[in-house]
Formats: C-alpha cells, structure tokens, sequence
C-alpha cells in the first residue's frame, strides 16, 4: 500500500487523514444527502465502503436494527469476493481469520446398507487457476466488522445510523435532492413515534427480501415459492463423522445435510434438510429448535452421529427462488425513460438457498458494480447514463444465479441421482460458485470482443484475472490485479511490445493534448485519479531501469510533486504472464473497469478508438469549465 503522500505522519497507516469536507457527524439524521444507504448487511456495507473512497460526497447510511450484526447468517466467500476484498484492502485479513475450504467429499447411501451412508468421492473445491485467492468461510458478521472499521478510518469517516426504518420513497422533483425519504425511529423493532424526512439525490435500497425501498417504486420478487425448509446450526460439538474439517455433502435415505466448517478449527456449521412429511409438525407448528433440528442431523448422518455441546446461532429459512424485473425505478420515472435515482441490491432483487453459497457474494458484487457508477456521476466525471447499466447487468447475473440455484437445490437432494451426477455438476460449475464466471454483455462500459485475439486470457466483458509479476522499481514479486484499488478509476494495463517502441509511441500519445487523460482528468485532480495507466515489460525487472521509462509511467502526485514509480512491472521469472494469459508479443491494450471487469482489449496504436470509447462515459472536463 502507498502512503505519505501528502506529508509524514506518524501512526496506523490504514486511518485516513479526514476529507476538509467531513466534520463530526451530527447526533441526528441530516436533512439531505448525495446517496442514502437503506440497510447496513452486505450490500449495503460494500456499497457505503466504496462510496467512502470519495468522500467529498455526502453519504447517509440507515438500519433498522439497534447496532452491528453480532452472529450467524452467510458465511461462504467465493474466491471473486476476496479478490474484491483485496481491492479494499481486506483480503489478508480475512484470509488469516477464516477457514479455507480446500476440499469437498460426497456421501450418498452405501449400496450394500442402504441405511448408512458412505463416502463416494473427494474432489478439490476450486479448480486450480481459477483465482490466486481461496474460497474461504467467515461469519457474516466479521465480514460487516472488516466493512465498517474500513469506513470509519476512510477519509469520509463513515458511520450508520441504527434504528431507523424507511417508511415511503418518493422522486417527487427535479431539484438538486429529488428523492425524499420517510423514516420512523425504532427501539427494538417497535416503532418510537418519532420520524424523519431525508431527502436525497440517489437511493439504495439493501433492505433485503421484505425491502420497504423496493415496495415504495412498485417492485416485487417475482418467482417460485419455495418448497422446502432447511435448518441452520453453528456448533461446537463432538462427533465421529469423518469429514468434520472437510466441506461435506451428505444425502441420505433420510435426507439431505451439508457440514461447512467454520473458522476457528473447532466451529462448524451445518445445513440440514427438514423434511415436509417426518418433520411436518415441527414446521407447521413453527416449533423447530436446535435440539430437533440436531436429531435430523443425526437421523441423516446414520451410523455416525454428532452431539452438540454448544449452539452459536441458529435458525430455519424457507426461501424460493425469486427475483426482480429491473433493481432500478426507471420504469417508474415520470417520463419512463429518465435516469434512475432509486435503486435496490442484494436480497431487496433476488432471493435463492443457501447452499450454493452465493447469496452474500452476489449481494457484494452487486454493490460494488453500483458503488463506483454513483460516485463517478455524482463526483462529475462521468455521464448520469451510466447509472442505467447497473441493473442491466446485475438482473442478469442474478438470473442465472436463480437457474443455477434451482438445479443445484434440485440435484443436491434427489436420492435417486448417482454419486458421480452430482460430483460432476459439482466440478463444472466451479468457476460459477468461484463467482468468477460472470460475463458481462456488450454496452457502453463493455466493448464487443473484435480484438480479443490480441489478450485471450482477458476476455471481455469478464473479471480481470491477476497473474504473477514483479515490480520494477523495487523486484516486489505480487500480483498484477493487487495493484488496482477500489477507487473508482479506470486501469489502462499496456503490455509493451518486445522492444518497447510502440509502448514508447502510446506514451507520447498519452503526454499529448489529444491524450485521454488530459481531456477526462478534472483540474487539479491527481494523474491517475479518473485513468490509471499500468504499464508491463517483456523484460525481466533486472534488465530495464526506472530512468528508462517515459515520464508518463512515473507520474508526479500530491502537494511534493513526488514520483509514484509503482506503474510498471516486469513478467515473473518462472511464470510469463505474457504467455499465461495469451498477451501478444507486439503489445496491446487492456482496459478495465474500477470493478476489475475487461472492459476493452485494443491495439496500442489504436488511439482514437479508445478515446472515443471512453468518450461514451467519462466527461470531458474542459466542457465543465
């Protein structure tokens, strides 16, 4: 991480100094805002992480809860959601608290003691090279405490209200803060009497499944109810299952059970099938607890059994699989066809089980394809249209993660199945429960894929996949995506041609007035805050020096003018990445989003084509003067 930029001073490096525009925060609700966060799980927390990143803007978050989430709820992590992690800072962290889950094993019923159940593979969880991060299992609740300290050491100095429940939204003008919000004060879950007006220039709804925000601009869940009931325990028990340690699903005569061990190497948590006949009562009567809930276990589990010493959370969920037709108002805007101001993310869209473990992340993701958009508009940098791309992708990632979800619930527990069916699923749709399989389509952030040749391991439109380098001016070995923040700006990743001299070319272009970063760098912005150009050698770190390198590769930043010389990096020795991900050896281009996706794969000298597509988004600054 980089810091003293702006002068030496002693402590944490992690706290910010505070933005001249954050005071203290006030004891009550503001009356306006630039965004208001409606709900502090998941989502909400990623999107209020990343819009502190700018914090000369006003951001309100709300919960109608009393304080933090203490306990319980999702806890898987795909590798794509520590990947963002990393983009925030946070992934070391998290990778140090939590459980890795490196394997997964199968039981299904023994032929010869159908009864019992018996071991029918063991495969690995992630296939190798998907991600350089693992999947990993934290408590929900340590994940919104990692969210949350980042906030309040972030310039911004972000903190949530608690206890505040919105009422109404309604876009009722076309002034500077069109959207106003009513909100009633809880103690508890009991209303106090007392209210409050906020009105705001954008709204986000991470209100989950019963979202008051989406009600208020006529949205609804739409989908399949759902049919089965599950029950969820966090334990600490004692048991002579095998498999404790090991990610594990389990179906048997008796139905249907997955073990995910927890952090901390004696917690575990189990997902157990309660069944509409043998445990009818218990669901009729709402009268589940975690002692009949353990008997299921158990009855599943046969011959082994597990005795629970102590339960850390539990809890019963009958979900189905449901989702929203847009996460924006714009069908509801006056004219039908005005920019959003009001959006919903997370549960608040799509709702689906729990055991593909991708609720949390896609919430996540969700929040972070929304966070940057809102802050590049609202900070002025790029067109209010960009707004419209947020549901257009996002509805359709959520759709295939309700048709993944459907077959995986369905195929999960279907004892007819043979053992190797669902192990076989299992292992082909790795990259989708990696989180990592999201393509986005052609748009006005997303080129079509005619220069794909040129880079076929950054394929458009998908994540930006890291590989191994080192950097030049200090032989750091890291990973190339390590290098992108969460920032809001766009990564322009040069790979140099063999010797360099159409990179040298693309340079000078870049040093020119005809240059993107003249044209869409606000005046007295820092160089890389809209464009972050990256540059990668073919040359080992060893065989060029910094002072070889065009002056737009070591760009001067803050009140010192100092050089920033962590832009360019050489291949890693033992692993080219020139080779690894398919990179040309006459150079190219690739551009992506401050999300990480591909947004473009270019020519270096293709320099009109990439103004021109960037045209379609950033702002040009000198029409701002």
């Amino acid at each position: 991480m980089q810091y003293y930029l702006r002068g030496y001073h002693p402590g944490d490096p992690l706290v910010s100094e505070p933005h001249p525009a954050r005071t203290e925060r006030p004891g009550e609700l503001p009356e306006t805002a630039d965004v208001l966060i409606v709900g502090c799980g998941p989502a909400g927390l990623v999107l209020a992480a990343q819009l502190a990143r700018f914090p000369e803007l006003h951001v309100v978050v709300v919960d109608r809860r009393e304080g933090p989430l203490h306990v319980g709820q999702a806890d898987g992590v795909a590798c794509r959601t520590v990947e963002m992690f990393e983009a925030f800072g946070l992934a070391d962290r998290l990778v140090h608290e939590g459980y890795q889950v490196n394997e997964v094993t199968f039981w299904r019923p023994d032929p010869e003691d159908p009864a019992s159940i018996v071991r029918t593979g063991r495969v690995d969880d992630v296939e190798e090279g998907i991600s350089e991060m693992p999947h990993m299992i934290v408590n929900q609740a340590r994940m919104l405490d990692y969210l949350r300290e980042d906030m309040a050491r972030s310039p911004a100095r972000l903190e949530p209200y608690y206890g505040l429940q919105v009422t109404d939204v309604c876009v009722d003008g076309e002034g500077e803060h069109p959207v106003t919000v009513e909100l009633a004060h809880l103690v508890g879950r009991e209303p106090t009497g007392r209210t409050a007006t906020l009105r705001a220039r954008y709204v986000v709804g991470c209100d989950g499944s019963h979202s008051r925000t989406r009600d208020a601009i006529g949205l609804r869940l739409e989908g399949d109810a759902a049919n089965r009931s599950w029950g969820v325990l966090d334990v600490l028990a004692v048991t002579d299952f095998p498999d404790i340690r090991l990610k594990s699903a389990i179906t048997s005569e008796q139905g249907s059970l997955l073990v995910i061990p927890r952090e901390g190497g004696y917690l575990v948590r189990l997902y157990v099938e309660l069944d509409n006949d043998r445990d009818a009562e218990m669901l009729r009567d709402r009268s589940a607890t975690p002692e009949k809930i353990t008997a299921v276990a158990n009855r599943i589990l046969h011959p082994y059994s597990i005795d629970v010493r102590s339960v850390g959370w539990w809890a019963v969920y009958e979900i189905g699989q449901r989702l929203c037709r847009r996460f924006d108002d714009t069908e509801t805007a006056a004219d039908g066809d005005g920019d959003p101001r009001v959006f919903i993310a997370g549960d608040a869209c799509h709702t689906h089980s729990a055991k593909a473990g991708q609720g949390m992340n896609v919430s996540m993701a969700d929040a972070w394809n929304l966070g940057w958009k809102l802050g590049s508009v609202l900070r002025g940098t790029a067109r209010p249209e960009l707004l419209r791309t947020y549901s257009d992708e996002r509805q359709a990632v959520a759709q295939r993660l309700i048709d993944f979800d459907r077959e995986f619930a369905a195929l999960f527990s279907d004892r007819e199945a043979e053992p190797e069916t669902f192990q076989r699923y299992f292992r082909e749709q790795g990259r989708f429960t990696a989180g990592v399989a999201v393509r986005y389509a052609p748009s006005l952030i997303t080129a079509g894929s005619a220069r794909q040749d040129l880079a076929t391991g950054f394929e458009v439109g998908t994540r930006f996949h890291s590989a191994p380098v080192v950097r030049l001016a200090d032989a750091k070995p890291m990973h190339l995506g390590h290098a992108a923040r969460a920032d809001g700006a766009w990564r322009l990743y040069a790979f140099a041609d063999r010797d360099r001299s159409r990179l040298r070319k693309w340079c000078d272009f870049l040093a020119s007035e005809k240059s993107p970063l003249v044209r869409f760098t606000p005046a007295g912005a820092e160089p890389d805050s809209v464009l972050d150009v990256r540059a990668v050698l073919q040359q080992g770190h060893r065989e060029v020096g910094v002072d070889e390198l065009p002056a737009v590769l070591l760009p001067r930043k803050g009140p010192f003018g100092l050089v920033d010389y962590e832009k360019v990096f050489s291949p890693d020795p033992t692993t080219d990445l020139f080779d690894l991900r398919g990179v040309d050896r006459d150079g190219c281009l690739v551009v992506a989003r401050p999300d990480q996706y591909v947004a473009h794969v270019l020519p270096l000298d293709a320099h009109d084509e990439l103004v021109d597509f960037l045209a379609m988004v950033l702002i040009e600054q000198h029409d701002r003067t």
